[in-house]
């Protein structure tokens, strides 16, 4: 399904088209940017089920003299959101190289987002299978728009630093991370509200609720739980350029562990390998991006709610979860490819099309295609005896995973070079993963 953004993406072509008409007074000088500078959108959205969405979104930079443009001293990212169904995005994200004594590198990230209606289809992959028809009104075996779905509020609360060693690119990382969710089954009367009658939803089952009924989430994590975590690792970075590298690598190897005693069962602990290359192919203008990836649990047993929150060495998007979805697999439904190992990767052709100093401020903007891949590894264990026999086919498949592929495009355009506004479009390679998907947001990829 395609998320309906039509507003905010109507703003995006609108800029285009005003910065396209601007084109013959470019100027072809940039100026390194000092003190401070603010960039901002609105978040504005309409979702039929979930309401209009209403907000901004802005970014301060502090560049200080201006001798370490295009990086900044400190950065501070904000954004609130609301929508009339009740949902919300509350966040705060800080980040700074310079700020603390011996080189350290600090960010912080304090979350308060309520999903109305997030995704849910099962576990490891292709062996859940998903019916597009349960969800797709007109249909003979329609169930509900929101069967797939859930309902998490969740509370974030995380820090991190790394320490260079010495002057190679080599760094050390270590952080924590507080977790508090709260998960049920979505709430149809509120999403019911100023609905015509032949748009209600109806009120039945999920599932959700059907993996509830049927013993696969244990009772002590059905409805989330709080989950205080330990992070350290390693990170090697020689990026040209942090939010768009030309040139360079950026590797990080992190192991997070939730301990027993700061929970209410079992700990557990995760390994999250990242390697992300960049190459030039031509100056300031081509270059092709990369990325593998691996995450998967080593000691314990972790929460089903945990399986689908991506690690990483920091926290740079409003929301972690994975794979598919706008952060991972472009085009493939949200947490569609879950496991208690999942490998994937992403190849990104990038060309910056033109570059302009304008209102002295540095823009670019930039087209891309891409193909994303993932697959579940190892599966997590499901015991399917109180399932019923008679619907065993229908929701499950005994076969291995494959890979999950979907291959689109993007529009970035960015100010002074940190700022970087990005719509991609995805589509699905295999209709069991759903159709496509549009992602409107901030920054690349990776």
């Amino acid at each position: 399904m395609i998320p309906a953004r039509r507003p905010l993406l109507l703003i995006v072509l609108l800029l285009f088209s005003f910065w396209t008409r601007g084109q013959d007074t470019l100027i072809t000088k940039s100026g390194n940017k000092t003190g401070l500078n603010l960039g901002a959108l609105p978040s504005v959205l309409f979702n039929s089920d979930l309401g209009f969405q209403y907000g901004a979104l802005a970014n301060l930079y502090q560049y200080g003299d201006g001798s370490l443009y295009p990086d900044y001293r400190w950065s501070l990212y904000g954004e609130l959101a609301r929508t009339t169904k009740g949902g919300g995005i509350n966040q705060l994200n800080f980040d700074s190289k310079y700020l603390m004594p011996f080189g350290i590198r600090v960010t912080a990230d304090l979350s308060y987002l309520t999903q109305q209606a997030l995704d849910f289809y099962g576990f490891n992959g292709y062996q859940s299978r998903y019916n597009v028809f349960w969800e797709t009104e007109d249909e003979e075996d329609y169930i509900s728009r929101m069967f797939y779905r859930i309902e998490r509020r969740l509370l974030r609360m995380e820090a991190a630093f790394q320490k260079p060693l010495g002057g190679s690119p080599w760094n050390v990382l270590a952080g924590y991370t507080f977790l508090n969710l709260e998960i049920g089954e979505v709430d149809i009367d509120a999403l019911n509200k100023g609905k015509a009658a032949d748009d209600v939803l109806p009120d039945t089952v999920s599932l959700y609720k059907l993996y509830m009924n049927w013993g696969l989430l244990p009772e002590v994590d059905q409805t989330g739980g709080r989950v205080s975590m330990f992070k350290a690792g390693v990170v090697y970075d020689t990026r040209d350029n942090e939010p768009n590298p030309m040139n360079g690598i950026w590797a990080e190897a992190v192991v997070a562990t939730a301990p027993s005693f700061l929970m209410d069962r079992s700990g557990w602990t995760k390994l999250a390998l990242i390697y992300r290359q960049y190459f030039s192919l031509k100056r300031n203008v081509f270059s092709l991006a990369c990325r593998f990836g691996y995450q998967g649990t080593i000691l314990g047993s972790a929460p089903w709610y945990m399986q689908s929150y991506m690690i990483n060495s920091m926290t740079r998007s409003t929301t972690v979860d994975g794979l598919g979805g706008g952060r991972s697999l472009r085009g493939i439904l949200r947490n569609r490819v879950v496991g208690d190992a999942v490998g994937y990767a992403n190849l990104e052709f990038r060309w910056k099309v033109v570059r302009t100093y304008w209102l002295k401020q540095n823009f670019y903007i930039a087209l891309s295609s891409f193909l994303d891949t993932g697959k579940v590894l190892k599966s997590i264990g499901v015991d399917r005896s109180k399932v019923p026999e008679e619907v065993t086919t229908q929701f499950f498949d005994t076969g291995d995973d494959n890979w999950h592929s979907s291959i689109g495009g993007g529009l970035h355009i960015a100010m002074n070079e940190n700022f970087v506004f990005a719509v991609d479009y995805g589509r699905a390679l295999d209709k069991r993963d759903g159709l496509s998907g549009v992602y409107i947001g901030l920054n690349w990829l990776f």
